[in-house]
């Protein structure tokens, strides 16, 4: 009788462990104004860029800015990025649905294993910066692209500065 149990209790576990989504099915997410009045839903999980509020989108919002550029060998947010943050910090708050993703980029000179740690602690200071304004932890995460994602490719000082950078990416658009 034991032989026959086990293999029963098995295939219920692995029966009910695979179990496939309704592909047919959407999620509903926040009701979100567009500029034209109409209210579309938005899925905060797997929105494109396209479904974004507008006020993420729009170039005359502070919230369409999403990068923070620090200072050659520095991970400290300069004060005059203090207010796209607190922009960004309160659009989270009042979004709970919302995920950011920031990643930390340097320039090319250093090390491959220093500009890793580099653009980790550029990362990570933007995130802690959002949550002491009010994001919630698991709104927020920090990663280090290092040098691999450049913003511009010449040798020079104004090339270098605009790589290094922290760059805010919602849910859809990472």
């Amino acid at each position: 009788m034991k032989k026959l149990i086990i293999p029963a209790l098995l295939a219920l576990i692995v029966a009910g462990c695979s179990s496939s989504p309704d592909i047919g099915a959407e999620q509903s997410g926040a009701p979100v104004e567009g500029r034209d009045g109409k209210v579309n839903t938005v899925n905060a999980g797997g929105m494109g860029s396209s479904q974004l509020p507008a006020v993420l989108t729009d170039p005359k919002s502070i919230l369409s800015k999403r990068s923070v550029y620090f200072d050659y060998d520095r991970f400290d947010i300069k004060p005059e990025y203090a207010d796209l943050v607190s922009a960004h910090a309160k659009f989270l708050v009042n979004n709970r649905q919302f995920k950011m993703l920031i990643q930390g980029n340097t320039d090319e000179r250093g090390s491959r294993e220093y500009n890793l740690a580099l653009g980790q602690k550029r990362a990570d200071a933007v995130k802690k910066a959002l949550i002491l304004l009010g994001a919630q932890e698991e709104q927020v995460e920090s990663v280090s692209l290092g040098e691999e994602k450049p913003a511009c490719v010449d040798q020079n000082d104004s090339c270098w500065a605009k790589n290094r950078r922290g760059d805010m990416l919602y849910s859809g658009e990472f």
